[in-house]
């Protein structure tokens, strides 16, 4: 989980009461309750009972981003949701559920971050392993191909409002607007990643959502959780591994590593379409995301040069222009960006 806080809180009434009513509080008690910082999208405590600690999540209607973004409550249902149908098919992938109400909070378990740290600060450290990545790709596939072309797993997740509010507008929608001349390819991009619905998708695959665990990658904040597109988890995903090439320069070839090893292991579990297919939609999706990670709503933190910001839109540009087919080609555009 996210580090907390050094100072307890009190909690807000509906969260006493929402804790009291699933019987995770006894009768009257209000326990220390330390705020977890890192999320942008919600308010997160970790409740310390007298028998171990728990999380609690409620969802923010506004976002704390510089731009304004709202978005709906009610992704915390279908974020609880993801979690429990995600572990159902790879049993750990997430944390376990403890309880939840219909209004945007539920209870999950804590994982210790001295047990689970967060793979984004590992790869800040330059400790990029691709054997993990491998194992993330390996997870992330299953949860696809299990869920492919389900109409029942698709009913549970009719969020196209949701995901068009916090995925395709603020980054691929935004982006076109500050890029006039590749707005005809970022708006096609979201109408055809808007359109194409094959499985259950996480929506938010980002390095700060995934723990190293004792087991193997265990995946956060699945608010954004969606029956679309599954190329959207993979390419989202492998942008972040882009983009640290340039926040920690001296671990770049490592994780171009990683880029490979995930991307490998994940089109290996493609079932439920030709892998090459789907490789052409996240291939082609991918310098749209890249972009929209300097350039839309919620740029990534530590891109503080304009010189860093320059190279991406010149990489992501031609790339847009062209609409790659393989994420090879990505990789070695960026490759040859940045000299690794």
């Amino acid at each position: 989980m996210a580090q907390a806080g050094s100072a307890s809180v009190s909690l807000p009434e509906a969260v006493v009461a929402f804790l009291h009513a699933a019987g995770l509080l006894a009768p009257g008690g209000r326990p220390r309750a330390v705020p977890l910082a890192g999320g942008v999208s919600s308010d997160i405590w970790r409740i310390d009972r007298d028998d171990g600690p728990i999380c609690v999540k409620r969802a923010l209607a506004r976002l704390r981003v510089a731009q304004l973004w709202e978005a709906p409550v009610e992704r915390n249902v279908f974020e609880r949701r993801w979690m429990q149908t995600a572990c159902a098919i790879v049993p750990g992938i997430a944390p376990r559920v403890l309880a939840h109400d219909d209004a945007g909070l539920f209870a999950m378990e804590y994982l210790d971050p001295a047990h689970y740290p967060v793979w984004k600060a590992e790869l800040h450290a330059g400790r990029a392993s691709a054997q993990f990545a491998q194992q993330l790709g390996a997870r992330l596939v299953r949860v696809h191909a299990a869920t492919a072309d389900d109409p029942a797993v698709a009913a549970q997740f009719a969020t196209d409002a949701n995901f068009r509010a916090i995925r395709l507008e603020p980054y691929l929608l935004a982006t076109a607007a500050r890029h006039p001349g590749l707005a005809e390819q970022l708006e096609a991009l979201a109408a055809r990643t808007a359109a194409t619905r094959r499985a259950l998708v996480h929506g938010d695959v980002s390095p700060k959502n995934i723990l190293v665990g004792p087991q193997g990658p265990v995946l956060l904040d699945a608010e954004c959780a969606w029956y679309g597109d599954p190329a959207f988890d993979i390419a989202f995903c492998l942008n972040h591994l882009l983009l640290k090439c340039l926040w920690t320069p001296a671990a770049a070839p490592a994780f171009l590593a990683c880029f490979d090893a995930l991307a490998a292991a994940y089109l290996s579990g493609v079932r439920w379409e030709p892998s090459a297919v789907l490789e052409a939609r996240a291939a082609a999706l991918l310098p749209g995301l890249f972009l929209a990670r300097v350039d839309g709503k919620s740029p990534v933190e530590y891109l503080t040069t304009q010189q860093d910001r320059e190279r991406v839109r010149r990489v992501a540009g031609a790339l847009l222009m062209r609409a790659p087919q393989r994420l090879a080609e990505v990789r070695a555009a960026w490759a040859r960006e940045i000299g690794a």
